[in-house]
C-alpha cells in the first residue's frame, strides 16, 4: 500500500498535449565516459506546448542528456531529433529552434536588465524593442528592468536569463535546475513562469531533482536513474499508480464486503483491515464499488479516492535502486 501524503489531486498549470507535433525526440540516446554509462538507451519526447519534467536524483544523467540535446556532447549511440530533423545532420537546429538556461546565466553587471537583453538581441539579430518589453512582462521583470543587473537578487537574475532564452522565440526551451539556490519566493516566481511559456506555444524540458517543482508544472514526467528511464507518464497517471480507494465500514462483515468488491471489474487488489478495505483500482471505480456493495446490502460509511504524491513514487523507485545496489 502506498504512503498517503495528500488526498487531493494536484492543480496542474498546463493542459494535456495529446496529438500535437513532437518538437524534441531522443532515440536510444547513450553516453559512456570510460566504463561509466552516464545515459543509457534513453527515449524521451516533448510535444508542442508541453512541459516535460525530466526528473532524477543528482548524478542520474540529466545534465549529460541536456548537453547532448544542445549538441555540446556527442552521444556514443542513439540520436537527437529537433523539429523532426536529426541534430547530427544539422547542428544549426539548436541555434534555430532551442533556447536554454544552464546553471547561472552570465550578463554584464553594470548594464541594466533591459540593456543586457538589448545587447543579446543585437547579437542574435531581428529582435525588436517591443519583443524585449513583452519578455520582461512575461518574466515579471518589467518594473525592475532598468535597474543595474548587479543589484538584482538571484531570482531576478534567473528571470532575466529566462527572458534571454526567448529572444528568438524558440520552439523548445530547456531549463536545467532553474531554481537551484533560490529562496522559496524565487522558486515560486520561476514556477509561475513555466506554464506561461507552454501557454505561448513553447515546449519546455524541465530538468530537476525537485519533486514538488516537477509535480506542480509538468504535463508529462520522465524519471531516470543511473541514466536509464524507469518510468514515464502524465502526472495524473503517475499519481494514480500510487493511489487507492479507502472504504470505511461500520458493523459490516469485512470479509463479505471484500468478496463483493473483488468482483467489481477494474479492481486489482483488496486488502482487509479492521472496519476498512484498501482497494487498488482507478478512482473512477468508486461509484461501481459503492453500487456493488449497496446491491449486496452492504453500506460503507465512507469511500474516498486517495492519491500519493510524486515524491512517494520517486522514493519507492529509488528505494528499489538502493536495494538492488546492495546485492
Amino acid at each position: 500500500m502506498a504512503t498517503i501524503v495528500n488526498d487531493a489531486p494536484p492543480n496542474h498549470a498546463v493542459s494535456p498535449t495529446n496529438g500535437r507535433d513532437v518538437i524534441l525526440e531522443t532515440r536510444g540516446l547513450t553516453k559512456r565516459f570510460g566504463s561509466v554509462i552516464a545515459v543509457d538507451d534513453l527515449d524521451i519526447s516533448v510535444r508542442k506546448g508541453e512541459v516535460l519534467g525530466f526528473l532524477g536524483p543528482n548524478g542520474s544523467g540529466k545534465s549529460t542528456t541536456v548537453s547532448m540535446v544542445l549538441g555540446l556532447v556527442t552521444p556514443n549511440e542513439g540520436s537527437v531529433h529537433i523539429m523532426g530533423e536529426s541534430l547530427a545532420d544539422d547542428p544549426s537546429l539548436v541555434s534555430d529552434h532551442v533556447g536554454a538556461i544552464i546553471e547561472n546565466p552570465a550578463f554584464y553587471p553594470y548594464l541594466t536588465g533591459r540593456e543586457n537583453l538589448k545587447a543579446q538581441s543585437i547579437m542574435v539579430g531581428g529582435v525588436s524593442d517591443g519583443r524585449i518589453d513583452e519578455l520582461l512582462k512575461l518574466v515579471n521583470m518589467h518594473e525592475r528592468a532598468d535597474g543595474k543587473y548587479k543589484t538584482f537578487s538571484l531570482g531576478m537574475k534567473q528571470r532575466i536569463g529566462i527572458a534571454s532564452t526567448l529572444l528568438t522565440n524558440p520552439s523548445l526551451v530547456i531549463l536545467d535546475e532553474p531554481t537551484n539556490g533560490l529562496d522559496p519566493a524565487g522558486q515560486r516566481e520561476i514556477r509561475s513562469i513555466i506554464p506561461r511559456l507552454a501557454e505561448q506555444g513553447h515546449s519546455v524540458l524541465l530538468a530537476s531533482h525537485l519533486l514538488h517543482e516537477v509535480e506542480q508544472v509538468s504535463d508529462q514526467v520522465v524519471i531516470i536513474r543511473k541514466g536509464k528511464k524507469i518510468t514515464q507518464g502524465s502526472v495524473d497517471d503517475l499519481l494514480r499508480r500510487g493511489g487507492f480507494i479507502d472504504i470505511r465500514l461500520v458493523e459490516v462483515d469485512d470479509e463479505q464486503a471484500a468478496k463483493v468488491v473483488r468482483g467489481v471489474p477494474g479492481v486489482e487488489q483488496v486488502t482487509v483491515e479492521p472496519s476498512r478495505l484498501v482497494v487498488i483500482a482507478d478512482e473512477e471505480r468508486s461509484t461501481a464499488i459503492n453500487r456493488a456493495l449497496a446491491e449486496s446490502g452492504i453500506y460503507a460509511s465512507q469511500i474516498t479516492a486517495k492519491r500519493s504524491s510524486l515524491e512517494d513514487l520517486f522514493l519507492e523507485l529509488t528505494a528499489e535502486e538502493d536495494e538492488s545496489s546492495q546485492v
